[in-house]
């Protein structure tokens, strides 16, 4: 019983090893493939606020490209917000062309509140048009809950 007890407490902590540095491993492969995803918020026609959160979307961008990781950015505008979507008021429109075309790998979407466009076409009595580079959803504020639901952080510059 002596000549294998020996190898067995051996063969144990062999076993004990392998399996942590499997562990590890899978812990650290798990936390790479976690997606990074951010919805920031623009509910004021300053374009102060607007600039800001282009920054932050920008950074954030860039730090995890700096990564090699990807990241998902979702800018949602609504209220008085929407002027940054806006073809015809937005102080910002070049910026959003040249962060939309930069993004890549990364992804980035523009969302604007129909809700809000929709108040402000009846308010001014006719069509307004909002950037190419911009997605219409139906409510600005159930698209910043529903991405907080499924897991996005969240800013508000």
């Amino acid at each position: 019983m002596r000549r294998w007890f020996p190898q067995a407490v051996f063969a144990v902590i062999g076993s004990v090893s392998l399996m942590s540095t499997a562990l590890a491993a899978d812990t650290k492969t798990q936390g790479s493939e976690k997606p990074h995803r951010v919805a920031i918020q623009v509910n004021q026609n300053d374009p102060a606020v607007m600039n800001l959160a282009l920054n932050n979307a920008t950074n954030v961008i860039e730090y995890y490209r700096a990564k090699g990781e990807d990241v998902d950015v979702d800018v949602v505008t609504y209220g008085p917000g929407l002027n940054m979507l806006r073809a015809d008021t937005s102080p910002v429109k070049d910026r959003i062309k040249s962060l939309k075309d930069a993004a890549f790998p990364s992804k980035i979407q523009f969302s604007a509140c129909n809700n809000t466009k929709e108040g402000m076409e009846k308010k001014e009595g006719h069509a307004i048009d909002v950037l190419s580079e911009a997605v219409i959803v139906p409510s600005g504020v159930v698209r910043l809950m529903e991405l907080q639901e499924k897991g996005w952080s969240y800013v508000r510059p």
